[in-house]
């Protein structure tokens, strides 16, 4: 396990819920890769409503409930891990949004009792 702290990068990735690799869900694919890639950590967070390119906007509210929300992938680690990871996101990723910001990580583990 990775123990993180200090300065870091965050990657968080914008899909929709219902895009797809190879049948299955794309997030899946990119946590996943993350896991594999050794990162110290990914989470998913399905939004209740939102809009991307299309313009659409898509709500959990229900008179218009949506099977496409919006999805966001939020992986931390050290900066020339995250950029070392990247080009997968390249061949994953056909529409979405990639965006990185430097974050300042205070890791907080729980206690053996």
């Amino acid at each position: 396990m990775t123990r993180l702290t200090g300065t870091a990068l965050r990657l968080t990735v914008f899909i929709g819920e219902s895009d797809t690799w190879h049948h299955k869900p794309l997030f899946t694919e990119i946590v996943h890769r993350a896991h594999h890639a050794g990162l110290a950590g990914a989470s998913v967070f399905r939004g209740i409503e939102g809009y991307g390119a299309s313009s659409h906007v898509h709500t959990t509210r229900l008179l218009s409930l949506s099977e496409d929300m919006p999805v966001a992938i939020v992986i931390i680690d050290a900066a020339e891990r995250i950029r070392a990871f990247l080009p997968q996101l390249d061949e994953l990723v056909g529409e979405g949004l990639v965006i990185l910001d430097d974050v300042e990580v205070i890791r907080y583990v729980g206690r053996n009792t």
